[in-house]
This record gives structure tokens, sequence and C-alpha cells, in this order.
């Protein structure tokens, strides 16, 4: 009887022990969860915070883009209309260059007269377009530069340095600071090597 007593006072302190310490546990971790609890509202207002600031950023960045847009649109609100009105400038080169190979027309007054009208559209054309910051890109006897010129064909010339502007096949313009058409140009280059050598044979042939 008095085992069984005993058992059981042990029994019973035991699991006295494990409640305590089970009480022990949940008190910890509801203590855990009240200091989470705590943070979670911090977390929130810094996610908050983070959020504006990122939205603040994207609506700054895109007010930035629109004026960039509306700046350009401004600027160069006319830049197709002026690529078009370019071929007016073409083709009263072309119909000047036709006049002058015609041969009835040659040392005639009324080439003349045509040609002094020619004169005064072209000037005209030319000060509207310079009003409107549309201008000629310089070439002849320049060095080719890529961002304006664009070289159509090689031209033997030792008198010049290769590589410059020789000829001037079609104009090129700017508006403002952006390129409107390249020029199209003939460079210079030195003459082969090949072209000298058979010369000089046939000279020294000659000569014998």
């Amino acid at each position: 009887m008095e085992k069984e007593q005993n058992q059981k006072s042990a029994n019973n302190e035991n699991n006295e022990i494990i409640k305590d310490k089970t009480n022990d546990n949940s008190e910890n971790n509801l203590d855990t969860r009240e200091e989470e609890v705590e943070k979670k509202p911090e977390e929130k207002i810094l996610e908050l915070e983070d959020k504006l600031a990122r939205t603040f950023a994207e609506m700054e960045n895109q007010r930035r883009r629109f004026e960039k847009e509306k700046e350009e649109a401004y600027e160069y609100g006319g830049f197709v209309f002026a690529k078009e009105a370019l071929n007016l400038i073409d083709n009263l080169e072309r119909s000047k260059q036709i006049l002058q190979n015609d041969e009835t027309l040659k040392n005639s007054d009324a080439l003349k007269k045509m040609l002094e009208h020619f004169d005064i559209i072209y000037k005209d054309i030319l000060s509207v377009f310079s009003k409107n910051e549309i201008k000629p890109i310089e070439s002849l006897n320049k060095k080719l530069d890529p961002n304006f010129h664009q070289a159509m064909m090689e031209i033997e010339d030792d008198q010049k340095e290769p590589g410059t502007i020789i000829q001037e096949i079609q104009k090129g313009f700017t508006i403002k600071d952006r390129l409107l058409r390249p020029s199209l140009v003939g460079v210079s280059k030195k003459t082969e090597k090949k072209d000298i050598n058979i010369k000089e044979n046939i000279e020294n042939f000659e000569n014998k």
C-alpha cells in the first residue's frame, strides 16, 4: 500500500512539473507572439513608405519623360515635313541642270532669265529653311564625316588627301542638332600604283 501511495505521489509531482513546463512554454509563446504583433505595424509602415517612395519616383520619371517628349514634339514636330520639303530643292537643282545641258537653249537670253528665276526661288527656300533652323551641310573640300556624309564613290586625285570630299552628289541638311539627311558625296583616293607602273612601262617602251 505504501509503495502504491508513493508511486501515485511521484506521478502527481511529475505531472505537476510537466504542467508547469507547458505553462512556461505557452507563456513564452504568447510573449513572442505579442512581440511579433508589436513589430508588424512598424514593418507595415516601412513597407508602405517604401511603396510610396517607389510610386513617387515612378511618377517623377513619367513626368520627365512626358516633358522630354513634349519638348521634342515642339522642336522636331516638323521633321517629316522638312524632310519632304527637301524634294523642292532637289527638283529645282535637277531642272536647272537639265536646262543648262539643253543644247537648243545654250547662251540664249531665255536660259539666262530662267536660271535667274531658279536662283531666286532656290535662295528663298533656303531662307525659309534657315529661319526654321534647317541648314545645309558643308561638304566640298571637307574631310568625310560619317555623321553627316555618305560616300557614294571614290575618285582618284593625288592633289587632295585621301578621304577629302571633292564632289557633292546631293546636298545634306540638318534641323537644329539632328541630321535631316546626309550629304551624298564622292571622296578622293590616291592613284593606284598599278596604273602608274603601266604608264611607266609604256613610256620606257616608247623610248626604246
